[in-house]
């Protein structure tokens, strides 16, 4: 196999190598899905498309290895098994098997197609929390990325028709969404680009204070931006100024001000908030602003535009945009928390708590746990379906819902064979 490796970025692991190594050799042989991965990637009886796909390993010591492939699920699973990589990435598929790149002439080696991604990480909130920054979360903070999967979700099936959305939970502190169906496997560079765009709302760097600006001034909102300000309004009123309470000092209350383009009515709102005093409420002083520009402005949308700001998704778009950039594979194990990269449900986001997402060490718990009382009957491999006594059950069965679809898509009105049913 020709491979690259290299030193990936060291990690600060919850476990030491030697046990995370352990514990992972154990997943691999027990609990990891590789039938229904291979099934997932390789769309369609009797294709290249798993076998030309990029994988990366990414092994003990930080070793990173790019350009892997597999021939199929078998191969696959020797490989996790012999190599038990700490993490797992996926890429694009290519014109020929990744592993022979090397031996193929400068310019012929090109990636064909992959899933449409997306990639939402709590960091980017940084400059609008309070509760937390860096990689911690806590449940103030993680409704920002369930009112992300909520609006993108919905853009993606209503306004490009795309069915097949996977939504998968980082194992640390993101989101990560696949889109799976053809026509969005097939977008050329240009073609993401638009798509992540239209998603795209939060522009302009770090020195750019007001980074919203809708189209016109009183003219009404895009229909998908109508349809997002439901949501925004509805989080941002509810639960964001009570968890974050944003406005609790003079430097965050700046910062709102600026984001006020008119400076008759940005003096008015200043003036005011001072004369309710520093013990005013983040809501009350929300209220008066939203109340101000709305009856001061021309612009009837400021007050859209400055929620929007502080809680609409923040995309890393260039993991959109690009066929080369590999992303996490879900029902990997983040090696810092130990968590399982897993499903999600986008239609029951807010009952998806992180803290909840079982462990490495929890799942293995569990398997031996289920082996005492059954009086040690259970086969220590994946056949035994051991998965159904873990707590990654229902992680799995909501994957195999989503390749169950897809499966049905490829195949038409054809019935499947009975070899070819989805096993896990």
């Amino acid at each position: 196999m020709t491979e690259i490796e290299e030193k990936a970025t060291p990690t600060e692991n919850k476990y030491s190598d030697d046990d995370l190594g352990i514990l992972l050799k154990h997943y691999y042989k027990r609990l990891f899905p590789t039938k229904l991965y291979h099934k997932w990637l390789q769309y369609g009886e009797g294709t290249t498309t798993f076998e030309n796909r990029e994988f990366s390993f990414t092994l003990k010591d930080d070793i990173y290895i790019r350009y892997m492939s597999f021939g199929d699920a078998s191969d696959l699973d020797k490989e996790l098994q012999k190599r038990v990589p700490y993490k797992i990435d996926i890429g694009a598929v290519y014109n020929h098997k990744p592993k022979d790149n090397k031996t193929l002439q400068a310019g012929v080696f090109k990636p064909l197609e992959k899933e449409l991604v997306f990639d939402i990480d709590m960091t980017d909130y940084d400059d609008v929390r309070t509760c937390c920054s860096g990689a911690a979360i806590c449940k103030k903070c993680w409704p920002f990325m369930n009112l992300a999967i909520k609006i993108i979700d919905k853009v993606l099936s209503d306004d490009f028709g795309f069915k097949h959305r996977l939504w998968v939970y980082s194992g640390r502190r993101g989101v990560h969404c696949w889109v799976a169906d053809e026509t969005a496997r097939k977008l050329t560079q240009a073609g993401r680009s638009a798509v992540a765009e239209y998603i795209n709302v939060i522009k302009g760097g770090e020195s750019q204070n007001k980074k919203v600006q809708f189209r016109g001034t009183n003219h009404e909102l895009h229909p998908s931006l109508e349809r997002a300000k439901a949501h925004v309004t509805k989080y941002f009123n509810d639960s964001y100024l009570t968890d974050q309470n944003i406005l609790e000092n003079e430097e965050q209350r700046e910062l709102m001000l600026k984001l006020i383009p008119d400076e008759k009515t940005r003096k008015t709102v200043s003036e005011h908030w001072e004369t309710m005093g520093k013990k005013a409420s983040t809501e009350e002083l929300w209220t008066y602003l939203s109340q101000t520009v709305e009856e001061k402005h021309f612009n009837k949308h400021i007050a859209d535009e400055i929620m929007f700001q502080y809680v609409y998704p923040r995309l890393d778009i260039n993991v959109s945009k690009g066929l080369n950039h590999l992303l996490k594979s879900p029902f990997c194990i983040h090696p810092k928390t130990g968590r399982v990269c897993v499903p999600i449900n986008p239609s029951k986001v807010d009952d998806f708590e992180p803290e909840k997402v079982p462990t490495i060490s929890q799942l293995m718990e569990e398997l031996d746990e289920a082996k005492k009382s059954s009086d040690g009957n259970t086969q220590d491999t994946k056949d035994s379906k051991e998965y159904m006594s873990t707590s990654l059950r229902d992680s799995i069965v909501l994957f195999k819902k989503f390749v169950t679809s897809l499966d049905v898509q490829l195949r038409g009105d054809k019935p499947a064979k009975q070899e070819n049913k989805i096993d896990w």
